[in-house]
């Protein structure tokens, strides 16, 4: 749910809740007050992310940049959502041409959790090609480095193979 959407389901909760205690419902008014507080804990720790993740996966990035924008302290987002929420707006600051902000973004994601070695090797190979086109390239091996250690698949293996044959011999 949006900012927006969430605010209008918590003024609709409030005024039922204040209905509940009218009726002398209070069974009824904790169930709503719980509602309204979850609500509230999910906004902060759950944010739009995944809303966001299906829009980036379906190609929209208009969408899902306006939803991680609706995010104001990505600080407050649980590590199985921030990881995605920097993965993302790495990958959205890359494609605007934002060379810097999306490697502050990659950055704050490699060192959060991720389900899978592959995902994390993905950020280190995004960090690797932003350092290369840098021509830093100490940062490149070890930006490399770091995603041959992981269990990646053999596209990423691929790309990890091109990023080193691109890094020139001494």
């Amino acid at each position: 749910m949006t900012s927006r959407a969430r605010a209008v389901v918590l003024a609709l909760a409030f005024l039922l809740l204040v209905w509940a205690v009218y009726e002398q419902s209070y069974q009824l008014a904790s169930m709503i007050a719980g509602a309204m507080g979850y609500l509230t804990w999910s906004h902060y720790r759950e944010g739009t992310v995944f809303i966001a993740t299906q829009a980036f996966q379906n190609h929209d990035y208009d969408k899902a940049k306006r939803l991680l924008a609706d995010i104001k302290k990505p600080q407050y987002l649980r590590k199985g959502r921030r990881n995605y929420y920097e993965f993302m707006s790495g990958n959205l600051a890359l494609k605007a041409g934002d060379y810097e902000t999306a490697e502050r973004h990659f950055q704050i994601a490699s060192r959060l959790p991720f389900r899978r070695p592959n995902d994390k090797a993905i950020i280190l190979i995004n960090l690797a090609n932003i350092n290369l086109r840098k021509r830093d390239f100490e940062r490149v091996k070890a930006y490399t480095a770091l995603a041959r250690k992981l269990e990646v698949t053999s596209r990423v293996a691929q790309i990890i193979n091109k990023i080193e044959n691109e890094i020139p011999k001494d």
